[in-house]
């Protein structure tokens, strides 16, 4: 209770988590959805906002609204698959090559820096060719966990690196403490912070870089997400034709994903950051 009532005296976690909460809300109504997204013409095409159709209609003849829910379900599973596999596997190569240093260290870096320097979008526009005919939620997900760990490894690699040299690991070293138990007590609570952030940005990373590949056609097209709502609104030319309620509805709520995001990301990253908490109580 101590650590929300922190937290909610940030203004940027307050509405960060405001709109998180409706956005999930959002994707639970998609169970209650009187329509099957995958189906076309089950409502009237291109009919604006109303009060049956609170967003309107699009030219498949589906209920922006209820599409919506949907997109919003699975663009959020697709990045959840994709940042939690990824975190873990940051988490580990990061520990294990700051830790045990040495030729361990540089293998798994020099497998890190790979992913670093090739072109990442080119090599997932091929993969996402080359599996098309079999692309859902858990493919997708786990297609860009393996490209978004990289970076962050090496991130949680230079804390590990700093911690080791301190004083309270060579003393816990010599009175007997485990490689586990010291990564968990000691050196977890120190990378926290970043973790949890590299976390939500990498969420924010995987909706955006799944949206990308959705407008560029190279995902499965009947399964509703962010990326395949823009697809089709651009197809049917919804701007150039006016209808406004079709492209503003994935615009909206991937924008507001991705400054609740961030704005999370950010808020709790300064409250787990020791040093911060140090001002705070020194300020109390």
């Amino acid at each position: 209770m101590r650590i929300l009532k922190d937290l909610f005296r940030d203004y940027r976690f307050f509405v960060s988590l405001s709109v998180l909460v409706i956005i999930v809300v959002m994707a639970i109504l998609s169970n209650f959805s009187p329509y099957d997204p995958t189906l076309w013409n089950v409502v009237p095409r291109d009919t604006k906002p109303s009060a049956e159709h609170w967003l309107g209609t699009d030219s498949n003849g589906q209920d922006i609204f209820w599409q919506a829910t949907f997109a919003v379900r699975n663009s959020l599973i697709i990045s959840l698959i994709a940042s939690l596999v990824s975190r873990a596997i940051a988490i580990m190569v990061g520990m294990i090559a700051g830790y045990k240093g040495g030729t361990t260290d540089r293998v798994l870096m020099f497998a890190g820096d790979s992913l670093l320097v090739i072109p990442i979008f080119l090599i997932m526009v091929m993969l996402a060719m080359m599996v098309r005919e079999f692309m859902n939620l858990v493919v997708l997900g786990l297609m860009l966990s393996f490209f978004g760990w990289a970076w962050d490894a090496r991130l949680i690699r230079s804390i590990i690196l700093s911690l080791r040299e301190r004083d309270f690991t060579k003393t816990a070293l010599l009175s007997g403490t485990g490689t586990v138990k010291l990564v968990l007590k000691e050196y977890i609570p120190f990378a926290t912070p970043l973790i949890f952030s590299t976390l939500i940005n990498n969420i924010a990373w995987a909706i955006g870089l799944e949206m990308t590949l959705a407008i560029l056609g190279l995902v499965n097209l009947n399964i509703p997400t962010l990326g395949t709502m823009l697809n089709w609104a651009l197809f049917y030319q919804s701007i150039l034709l006016g209808r406004w309620w079709w492209i503003l509805t994935p615009v909206v709520l991937s924008l507001c994903l991705f400054v609740a995001l961030y704005w999370m990301s950010v808020s709790i990253s300064e409250y787990l950051d020791p040093r911060t908490r140090i001002q705070r109580v020194g300020a109390q």
